[in-house]
C-alpha cells in the first residue's frame, strides 16, 4: 500500500501539510502497540506493522527531499538505480565547479574557496526556485502528468547533484 492510499489523500507533489498531520496523528491513535496490549500476538504484530508504516508516511508524505522521488517512482518516472542523463549546458556548468574544486584541493585558497560556495548557493537557490515553480505547476496540472512530473525530475536530479558537489566542498572546508 502506498503512503497516499494509506492516509486516503490524493497522489501529490505538494500535498496539504495539515491534512498529513492529522492523518498522522489519528492513525498514531488508531494503530499505537500500546493501545492493542490486549489482542493475540497476531493482531499486535498487525497494530505494529501499522504504526511503523504510519511514521514512514509521515516522514516522506512532510518532507520534500523525500516526497519527490516517492512521488516519481510512484508514477513509473524513476526506477531504483536510474542512470539520468543530465543537461548538457548544466554538465558543462558543473564541469567548471568541480575543476575549480579540484584546483582548491591542491592549492588552498580561502578567497575562492568562498567565492566557490557563494557560487554553489547561487545556483542552489536558483535550482530550488525553478523547482518550487514546477512543483507549483505539478499541483495545478495534476500529480499525474507525466511532462510536469518529469520536469520535477529534471530539476529532483540537478539540485541532487549541486548537493553532492556541496558536500564535497564542506568536506574540503571542514579539514581546513
Amino acid at each position: 500500500m502506498d503512503f497516499f492510499s494509506f492516509y486516503g489523500i490524493p497522489v501529490s507533489l505538494i500535498p496539504d501539510p495539515a491534512q498529513v498531520r492529522k492523518k498522522y496523528i489519528e492513525n498514531s491513535r488508531l494503530y499505537h502497540p500500546d493501545f492493542h496490549t490486549g489482542q493475540s500476538p497476531e493482531e499486535q504484530t498487525e497494530f505494529l506493522n501499522r504504526a511503523t508504516l504510519n511514521t514512514e508516511a509521515y516522514q516522506v508524505l512532510s518532507n520534500r527531499e523525500r516526497l519527490i522521488p516517492y512521488v516519481l517512482q510512484l508514477s513509473g518516472l524513476l526506477a531504483e538505480g536510474e542512470k539520468y542523463t543530465l543537461p548538457q549546458s548544466f554538465l558543462l556548468d558543473m564541469m567548471d565547479i568541480n575543476e575549480a574544486l579540484m584546483e582548491l584541493e591542491f592549492d588552498e585558497d580561502p578567497a575562492r574557496a568562498q567565492d566557490l560556495q557563494a557560487g554553489i548557493a547561487t545556483k542552489h537557490a536558483a535550482l530550488t526556485e525553478e523547482l518550487d515553480r514546477t512543483l507549483k505547476e505539478s499541483g495545478e496540472a495534476g500529480a499525474d502528468n507525466k511532462t510536469v512530473l518529469q520536469a520535477v525530475k529534471d530539476v529532483w536530479y540537478r539540485r541532487k547533484y549541486l548537493l553532492r558537489i556541496q558536500e564535497r566542498l564542506d568536506t574540503f572546508a571542514s579539514r581546513k
